[in-house]
Parts: C-alpha cells; structure tokens; sequence
C-alpha cells in the first residue's frame, strides 16, 4: 500500500513539474483533493516562503552592515560572508516567485471552473448565492495576490545593489573598497525596511485569506 501512494505522489509530482496543471488538478480531485483546498495549501506555502524570505534579508542586512563596519582582518573572508548572504536572498527570491505563480495558477482553474458552473444551476436562488460567494472570495483574493505582488516587487530593488557591492568587492579586496560600501548602507536600509513592511503586509493579508477560506 505504501509503494503504491509513493508510485500516485511520484507520477503527481511529475505532472506538476511537467506543467500540466488541468491534468494534476483533475487528478487531486479524483483522489478527494479539490482545488479550493490545494488554493489554500498554496497560500500557505507562498505566505510561509515570504515570512523565510523577510528573515533572510533581515540577516543580508545585518551581514552587509557587518561587513561596512569591518575593522581589520581577512578580507576574503569578509566577501565570502556577504557573498553566502547574496546567494541566500537570491534563492529566497526565487522562491517566493514560484510560489506566487503556483497560487495564481491555481486560483486561475478554480475560479474560473466556479464562474463556468454557475450556468447549470436551474435554482435561480441558488446561483445568485453561488455568484455572491465567488464575487466575495475573489474580492479577498485579489486583495491578497495584490499584497503579494507588492511584496515581491520589492525583492529586485533589494538583489540589485547587492549584486553590485558583492560583485565590486570580488575585484576589489581592500580597506578602501569596504569604506565604499558604507555610502550605499542608508539606501540598503530603506529598501529592505521598505521590503520587510510589504511582506508583513501580505502575510497579514494571506492568514485572513485562508481563514476566510476555512470558514465557507
């Protein structure tokens, strides 16, 4: 029985990786899983990736001013701290990306199946309550994928001087280069504070979400 879950979760994971989302869809509901609860999953998912995201670049922030305050030492190894927080942030990024894109893909399949099922509803009474309920969800919805759209559009402001100042430390190794760095500290600052407010934001927007969502 267990090689059997393992074969459906490999052949899932497969097609969820191959794109095929009305195919993986159709086939999570087959097995009792519909789309309004991988909805909810997936906010989740993108709300925790963000939370993991705002604590990264909490820390980038620490390691760069660490780094401008450094006093002495080796150098390189310097780089390498700041360099490791880099990479880190990048990949926190990527991944707050994929898992905004997962949430809109499937909010694109279930609301667009609940719009296209209201036509064979022969109770008046009951479509109207359906069309409110889809109006009212996806008002919250596009509460929610807006607050998180701001908050992604806030990573790449973020990324980019901090590729610039790894990037001209690499090649330039030195007291002089460090004491550059310090001129670009405040705009550093704002912007990640900038990015951290907006994350809050959207985590704040994606627990009233879902717990909209749990209650219908």
């Amino acid at each position: 029985m267990k090689s059997c879950y393992r074969v459906v979760g490999a052949l899932l994971c497969a097609v969820a990786l191959a794109g095929c989302s009305s195919v993986y869809f159709n086939t999570m509901e087959k097995l009792g899983v519909h789309k309004r609860d991988i909805m909810v999953s997936r906010v989740k998912a993108a709300r925790d990736s963000q939370e993991g995201a705002k604590q990264q670049f909490t820390n980038a922030l620490e390691q760069f001013r660490s780094v401008v305050l450094f006093k002495g030492g080796d150098l390189e190894v310097q780089y390498n701290k700041l360099r490791g927080a880099l990479d880190r942030s990048e990949s926190r990024a990527r991944e707050v990306h994929d898992r905004l894109a997962a949430v809109e893909k499937v909010s694109e399949a279930l609301f667009g199946e609940w719009r296209d099922e209201l036509a064979q509803y022969s109770n008046t009474s009951l479509r109207l309550e359906s069309q409110r309920e889809l109006d009212a969800t996806r008002q919250k919805y596009d509460q929610l994928i807006t607050a998180m759209k701001r908050a992604e559009a806030k990573l790449e402001p973020v990324l980019r001087p901090m590729r610039d100042q790894v990037l001209f430390l690499k090649h330039n190794l030195n007291a002089k280069a460090i004491g550059a760095l310090g001129d670009e500290l405040t705009s550093v600052q704002m912007n990640v504070d900038a990015l951290i407010r907006d994350m809050q934001q959207s985590i704040e927007e994606a627990d009233r979400f879902i717990a909209a969502m749990r209650k219908q």
